[in-house]
């Protein structure tokens, strides 16, 4: 959709903020309050090392309302939710002095991306990537549509789940890639991508996500207001 697309749905429909749902009156969609008291992990918590990743940033916790408005957003048509996720990313981002040669994304399988209608971490790689002042680029392809990560326990399950889903679309010489996606919780999707696109050419591979799971709380399959919750698909 339009820029002018949206802001015309912003004069028919008021913004609400994307965690609490209060109306916000300029159109940001993060109210005072939730600026104040989302669940952000101290900055040294909000880097995390994964297998085949330089780093692997995420301004919050994927607990409560960013859990609740995460769901909104990937299965309750909230796609207007990727302006302010991005916003925290980027600001996140440049907070730890992150800098990449491109953007890209971790994509949905053709068959979710029909079922869903967008792809809920190409619009955060895109506005991102406009934030930064950084190229956009599509560099994978999901070639398998494996059971959702939520369905499986444990690590070493989720690792196999993943194996060989993606390839690549395109090759590097050398570049730092950015790698995008909603949630990270045991890193197995991330690591699978980044090992793709390494061996892709590649120079190195950094990711950015909007939450990430506790160490106490890897973000398996959870039940939330009577709705399942999905983390890392």
């Amino acid at each position: 959709m339009s820029r002018l697309g949206e802001r015309l749905l912003d004069l028919l429909y008021p913004p609400k903020c994307a965690f609490c749902r209060k109306l916000v009156s300029d159109g940001r969609m993060l109210c005072p309050d939730c600026e104040g008291r989302l669940p952000a992990p101290e900055k040294e918590m909000q880097r995390q090392k994964i297998s085949g990743l330089a780093v692997c940033l995420s301004p919050l916790y994927y607990t409560g309302d960013v859990r609740q408005s995460l769901h909104r957003y990937k299965f309750q048509g909230a796609a207007a939710y990727y302006r302010v996720y991005a916003e925290l990313m980027s600001a996140c981002m440049k907070e730890h002095g992150l800098t990449a040669d491109l953007v890209t994304w971790v994509p949905l399988s053709r068959k979710r991306l029909r079922s869903r209608g967008y792809d809920q971490a190409r619009l955060l790689a895109e506005e991102v990537a406009r934030l930064q002042g950084l190229l956009c680029e599509r560099t994978l392809e999901k070639i398998r549509n494996n059971r959702a990560q939520s369905g499986t326990s444990g690590v070493e399950q989720r690792r196999k789940n993943v194996l060989g889903v993606y390839r690549p679309v395109t090759s590097f010489t050398g570049e730092h890639v950015l790698l995008i996606d909603d949630i990270v919780t045991t890193g197995s999707t991330l690591g699978e991508a980044a090992k793709v696109l390494l061996d892709a050419g590649a120079g190195e591979v950094s990711a950015l996500t909007l939450a990430r799971t506790d160490r106490e709380d890897r973000g398996f399959r959870t039940e939330s207001n009577g709705e399942i919750d999905y983390a890392d698909i």
